[in-house]
């Protein structure tokens, strides 16, 4: 074979491999041209999940090929559980409709529960905007101020919960201490109305995720004597100032069993908010979805939203939670039995 006659050969694999490029790239385009992309939340209106994806939708667009409108629309229930089993069995899989639910379920369904329909190694993982801080909180009309003052009380704390960290933690906190500190009021549809009922003084705390706490219930936070919002622990290491000084939830469970249970439920934070398209997604119309979100994540015009609307965002890539889906699949048969009791009865 000539020098000139290998290069020609070169030179042509390489256009081939450029046009079929550009071929793909040109079709996603296409198919998203004119197109309306939906995001379905899981969660009600006016909590975190809702603040994060309405401000990813306001942006999204310019990112992706074709420059699709957006629209978001939320099917609460069960914690988020029905708008997961609805994307994965009841969701065309064009790549026009994308979910944002609570990754708690992937948990679930390592557990064996069969309430979850979806199998989360086939749904198409674009990404999630944060990372998790769960926390939780007491009203300052309880006469609480501390986790100190909660240990030393000598009756439970009523907990609002809509799922998710509002039943999760406070069970974890039961669990591991040996005492029942909280009494968790389930079946609300999101943590507005547990706010709400915070501040009819009908519940007297709840676990939520802190960054969406400082967002959503800044009014509280900010509030004085007994209608203030009082953060009392939290799980992780979260940049605010307001949480530095509290307890760690990790200092506080003690025992090797109880810290393995807390580690296996505490991965889900590592990606909060997941967006997901159903299986049978076109892998290319995955990749676009990767590669906007992840635009969109560091426009900067969508981190001057985010900051307006006090929204911490860590990129976490597509990839890292297909990494983090099969770590939690694969949990062992010891820790599972440890962690049953989050399935429902």
């Amino acid at each position: 074979m000539t020098r000139a006659f290998a290069a020609a050969i070169k030179v042509g694999v390489t256009l081939a491999l450029v046009l079929g490029l550009s071929g793909t790239a040109w079709s996603v385009a296409e198919f998203y041209k004119g197109k309306t992309i939906r995001f379905i939340v899981g969660h009600a209106p006016g909590g975190g999940y809702d603040g994060y994806t309405r401000a990813t939708a306001r942006h999204i667009g310019k990112h992706f090929p074709g420059n699709p409108t957006s629209v978001v629309q939320n099917l609460t229930g069960a914690g988020g559980l029905i708008a997961g089993n609805y994307i994965y069995n009841k969701t065309k899989p064009d790549g026009l409709t994308v979910g944002v639910w609570n990754n708690i379920f992937v948990v679930h369904e390592a557990l064996g529960s069969r309430r979850v329909h979806f199998k989360a190694r086939k749904l198409g993982w674009v990404g999630a905007p944060v990372t998790g801080w769960p926390s939780c909180a007491v009203m300052g009309f309880t006469g609480l101020k501390t986790w100190d003052d909660v240990l030393k009380s000598d009756k439970p704390i009523k907990m609002g919960s809509a799922g998710g960290t509002g039943t999760t933690l406070p069970t974890i906190l039961n669990t591991t201490t040996g005492r029942e500190l909280f009494e968790i009021i389930p079946g609300y549809r999101g943590t507005a109305p547990v706010r709400l009922a915070l501040q009819a003084r009908e519940l007297g705390g709840l676990c939520m995720s802190f960054e969406s706490m400082r967002v959503t219930a800044r009014s509280m936070l900010d509030a004085k004597g007994g209608d203030k919002l009082i953060p009392i622990l939290v799980y992780g290491n979260p940049p605010d100032k307001e949480v530095q000084n509290i307890p760690r939830v990790r200092d506080i469970v003690k025992g090797k069993d109880n810290v393995a249970m807390l580690n296996a439920w505490g991965l889900q934070y590592n990606f909060q908010r997941p967006l997901t398209l159903p299986p049978g997604t076109p892998k290319e119309r995955v990749a676009a979805w990767r590669k906007a979100y992840a635009a969109t994540l560091n426009d900067p015009a969508f981190l001057a939203d985010a900051k307006k609307s006090r929204l911490n965002i860590v990129h976490v890539s597509g990839k890292q939670i297909d990494e983090y889906v099969e770590t939690i699949l694969n949990m062992s048969a010891e820790t599972k039995e440890r962690l049953k009791w989050m399935l429902p009865k």
